[in-house]
C-alpha cells in the first residue's frame, strides 16, 4: 500500500466533528478495503453503504471489520438506491427498520436514507411521520438525504416524492449532500442555512453542477466545500462529515489510496479550529460514465 501523500501533522479536527469513510468510496473494490484504508489513513470511521455485497448486508461480518481495524461503523446508508432496489426485498418500509436495527447493534448513530421515488407512492404518502417514528421508537438519527431532479435534454424529471429537497418538507433530521447539491445547482452555503439545526449529517464531495453525480474529491469542483466545512466549525456544529467520493475512475490502488488521503486532508485542514488552506492536487482526469 502506498504512503499517505502528506507527511506533516496537522491540526486537530474541531473536537465535535468526526471525518468518516464512506465504504462506497472503494467502489468497484470491496468494502473491507474501506475499513482498511480508512484505519492507514486516520479517519475517525466509516459510513456502510448497503448493497449488492455480502458483507454490506451483515451486521456480525461489519462488526468483525470494525474490530479487526478499530474503525467504527459510525453510520449507516439505506438501501435505497436504484442500484440496491431488491436488497432486502421490495418493501422500503421493511428495509428501512431493518436498516436502523443493523444500525443500532452496530453502535451507528446515523442512518441516512433517501426519499422515496415517484412509484412508491404509498411509501411516499407516509415516509415523514414512519422516518419521525422508526427514529423515536429505535433512538437513532434518521437523517433524510438531499437529493435532485432528474434531467434529460432540456427536460426535467421529478423522480421523488414527496420532492428531492428537504428544504421544502418537515424532517427532523437531514444530510446535506454536496455532490447532489451540485446536480440540483443549489448553493451549498444556503442549504446549510436553511436546514440549521436539523443538519445532522454530511456528505463531503464536489461537483461541477452539471447533470451527473459526480461525487469528486473536495477542491476538485466548484461547491466551495471548504466554505462550508469551515461554517460547520463556526457554528460548532456536532456530528460525522463523511467522505463519499468516487474513485471508478482511479487507473491503479495508488490513484484510490491518493483520493482518498486527499479529501480526508482537505476536510481536517477546513475543520481544524485554525483553518490551514489546502489545494487538492489534481488527481485523474474524471470521466462522465465514472459517475454515479
Amino acid at each position: 500500500m502506498p504512503e499517505p501523500i502528506w507527511t506533516e501533522p496537522q491540526e486537530p479536527t474541531a473536537p465535535d466533528v468526526q471525518v468518516t469513510l464512506s465504504t462506497a468510496s472503494v467502489f468497484p473494490r470491496r468494502v473491507p478495503l474501506a475499513f482498511e484504508s480508512a484505519a492507514e489513513l486516520g479517519y475517525d470511521g466509516v459510513e456502510v453503504m448497503i448493497w449488492s455485497e455480502e458483507v454490506t448486508q451483515n451486521p456480525r461480518s461489519l462488526a468483525k471489520l470494525a474490530a479487526d481495524t478499530g474503525m467504527p461503523v459510525r453510520s449507516v446508508h439505506a438501501p435505497t438506491l436504484l442500484v440496491s432496489q431488491r436488497v432486502w426485498g421490495r418493501s422500503p418500509v421493511a428495509k428501512l427498520e431493518r436498516t436502523a436495527d443493523m444500525a443500532l447493534e452496530l453502535g451507528a448513530s446515523t442512518v441516512v436514507v433517501h426519499p422515496p421515488f415517484r412509484w412508491q407512492y404509498k411509501y411516499a404518502r407516509q415516509f415523514q411521520d414512519q422516518v419521525r417514528a422508526l427514529s423515536e421508537t429505535v433512538g437513532i438519527t434518521i437523517a433524510v438525504e438531499n437529493m435532485y431532479p432528474w434531467r434529460g435534454g432540456k427536460r426535467e424529471f421529478q423522480a421523488y416524492l414527496p420532492g428531492w429537497d428537504p428544504a421544502e418538507h418537515d424532517y427532523d433530521a437531514v444530510t446535506l449532500d454536496l455532490s447532489h447539491a451540485s446536480v440540483a445547482q443549489q448553493d451549498a452555503l444556503t442549504l446549510l442555512h436553511t436546514f440549521g439545526d436539523r443538519l445532522r449529517h454530511v456528505h463531503l464531495a464536489d461537483g461541477n453542477q452539471g447533470a451527473r453525480d459526480e461525487h469528486l474529491v473536495p477542491g476538485r469542483g466548484s461547491m466551495q466545500a471548504e466554505k462550508v466545512l469551515q461554517e460547520l466549525v463556526a457554528r460548532r456544529w456536532s456530528g460525522d462529515v463523511c467522505v463519499e467520493i468516487s474513485t471508478r475512475a482511479a487507473r491503479t490502488a495508488a490513484e484510490r489510496y491518493d483520493d482518498l488521503a486527499a479529501s480526508l486532508q482537505f476536510a481536517r485542514a477546513y475543520l481544524s479550529p485554525t483553518p490551514q488552506e489546502f489545494h487538492t492536487p489534481p488527481g485523474v482526469n474524471h470521466r462522465a460514465h465514472d459517475a454515479w
